[in-house]
């Protein structure tokens, strides 16, 4: 997919494949729309030398994950960690939004 058609921006969450063939998933963090490329954080791979790492893949070679609703509080709890790690406010006030309502689900 391009980035440009899929109208991804820098935070989205993406999959795609490095020049060394290692499986990436992350978070883009820069957007270089001249070069048709951006800057991948790397939070998992087949190849564990590669998370934590930030690469730049070009526009082809990145493919935006789908949104996923999240219904188990422990796993709000650890995408509130990421999002606070990340630095993403946004992301941050919509997570802690959606773990009141998963918690006030369960009291009612």
């Amino acid at each position: 997919m391009k980035l440009f058609e899929e109208n991804l921006k820098v935070g989205d969450w993406v999959k795609g494949k490095s020049r060394n063939g290692e499986l990436i998933y992350g978070y883009i963090q820069t957007i270089n729309p001249s070069k048709k490329a951006a800057l991948i954080n790397v939070v998992k791979s087949d190849d564990e030398k590669m998370v934590g790492t930030t690469i730049g893949m070009m526009d082809g070679k990145i493919e935006k994950l789908p949104l996923q609703k999240t219904a188990h509080e422990e796993q709000i709890l650890s995408l509130i960690d990421l999002a606070l790690l990340t630095k993403d406010e946004a992301w941050f006030i919509e997570l802690t939004a959606e773990l009141k309502r998963v918690q006030d689900k369960k009291q009612g």
